[in-house]
């Protein structure tokens, strides 16, 4: 092994080290580029930081993010979401299990609108609990469908973490976007199966609505339904499908949902300067979190690239001789560990750029292993003891016992094994609908 190379592999080491000293991530990452590679670069190091910085304030497509953040915090303030539960909950107030399901398309439209989870989760929370103690329904099952409906936030597009992800792989976010699109309503669809299942066989689990929270009337369900359903929807997929159909890119579809959520705030009587200040507030903060610590893992990966570890490790893993579905699984076993403990953000940054080479090599379609990298990160946010999800719906109904929300993830993680297997099995789930776009 050659002296750059040699500090390649220990750059990767130092940077899992400093990791646990519990750091901020980007200064870390920035940190342990600059020391290892001034010593195998030089001066050089300085120029390629600069530029890498360059490269991702300027790029168009990671503007997406703040505008999407945008639209999603403006939405939520106004709340316009409490009234789309509501709608729904009183359309599925007679059969067994209605507000589970309600919970579970709630936070799929939700999930449409921004990819926030714990923005939805929270939501969730505020809106199903009452519900749910007056209603008598089971409280674990109902965290485990707070839980597992507010992740999909993370990869129901337009989802930031997959306009993120665009640039490492090498995808277009339109592909991606479209790719998702039918795994996410998968697993939306196999969550509110297996509550309606479970309530059918145990109406105890979640009985039919009481009266008091049903519609007057028809009419009157119907009013609402249109009022609060209908312009989300028009909005979301107005967004979406601007995006999909090539009439904008994400970055201009982006700007026009966030003002197109205005408009309909606006429009509702919900607006309010200290509300429009706080969601601009909320997406300067984490936008700028986001994009500098794109910034500095893009720099990490140039130094590591640069002194030969990529090449190195891609070398190691291929070497193993592994066929490729059992490749596949190593990696996601490291991603699902990895989640326990860390968000989104460093995961996608850190490690994805480290095990494109091999899954390249290996002939593996990237858009495919994109998405089952995001579905398997998705999984990671209900998996205890470090289930970020779990901590989110604690705080907010602090009367709920810790062990009966954990009770109530392990469910729906079954459930998501379904979905991953599924994917597995049958690639053409993600790669279908971008083969339509495309023509």
């Amino acid at each position: 092994m050659e002296y750059t190379q040699l500090l390649g592999v220990l750059s990767l080491f130092g940077l899992i080290a400093a990791f646990c000293t519990g750091f901020p991530i980007t200064f870390t990452m920035m940190f342990i580029g600059l020391v290892f590679g001034y010593a195998g670069m030089g001066k050089l190091v300085f120029y390629l930081m600069n530029l890498q910085f360059y490269q991702v304030m300027s790029d168009p497509v990671l503007g997406a993010i703040p505008f999407f953040l945008v639209m999603g915090y403006i939405l939520e303030g106004a709340g316009l979401m409490d009234g789309l539960f509501r709608s729904i909950q009183k359309l599925m107030a007679p059969i067994p299990g209605s507000l589970y399901v309600a919970i579970v398309i709630t936070a799929t439209i939700f999930a449409a609108a921004t990819g926030i989870v714990g923005s939805s989760i929270t939501l969730l929370c505020v809106m199903a609990a009452p519900a749910m103690a007056r209603s008598n329904y089971d409280t674990r099952m109902g965290a485990g469908a707070i839980a597992a409906g507010g992740t999909l936030g993370i990869l129901i597009p337009p989802s930031i973490m997959l306009v993120v992800m665009g640039p490492i792989i090498g995808v277009p976010v339109t592909d991606l976007f479209a790719g998702a699109v039918i795994p996410g309503m998968l697993l939306s669809g196999i969550y509110v199966v297996y509550v309606l299942v479970r309530c059918f066989l145990n109406p105890k689990l979640g009985p039919p609505l009481p009266k008091e929270l049903r519609a007057e009337s028809i009419p009157a369900l119907l009013i609402e339904i249109v009022k609060g359903v209908v312009p989300l929807i028009l909005l979301i997929g107005a967004t979406l499908g601007s995006i999909l159909a090539g009439m904008a890119t994400p970055t201009e579809a982006s700007a026009c949902g966030a003002l197109g959520a205005l408009l309909l705030v606006i429009g509702y009587g919900k607006f309010d300067w200290k509300k429009l200040q706080g969601a601009l507030y909320s997406s300067i903060k984490l936008s700028a979190m986001i994009l500098v610590m794109i910034a500095a893992s893009n720099f990490f990966g140039s130094v590591f690239s640069r002194l030969g570890g990529a090449d190195w490790l891609s070398s190691l893993l291929i070497n193993m001789n592994l066929p490729p579905y059992a490749m596949i699984g190593m990696i996601m076993a490291m991603v699902f560990l990895l989640g326990w403990a860390m968000e989104w953000v460093p995961i996608v940054l850190i490690v994805l750029p480290i095990v494109m080479p091999t899954v390249r090599a290996l002939g593996i379609d990237p858009l495919w292993f994109a998405i089952i990298y995001a579905v398997t990160l998705q999984t990671s946010w209900l998996t205890p003891p470090v289930a970020l999800s779990c901590y989110f719906i604690k705080g907010c109904i602090p009367s709920w016992k810790l062990g009966d929300i954990y009770r109530g993830m392990f469910q729906f993680i079954a459930c998501q094994v379904v979905g991953i297997a599924l994917i597995l099995m049958f690639p053409e789930l993600v790669t279908w609908l971008p083969s339509i776009v495309n023509k």
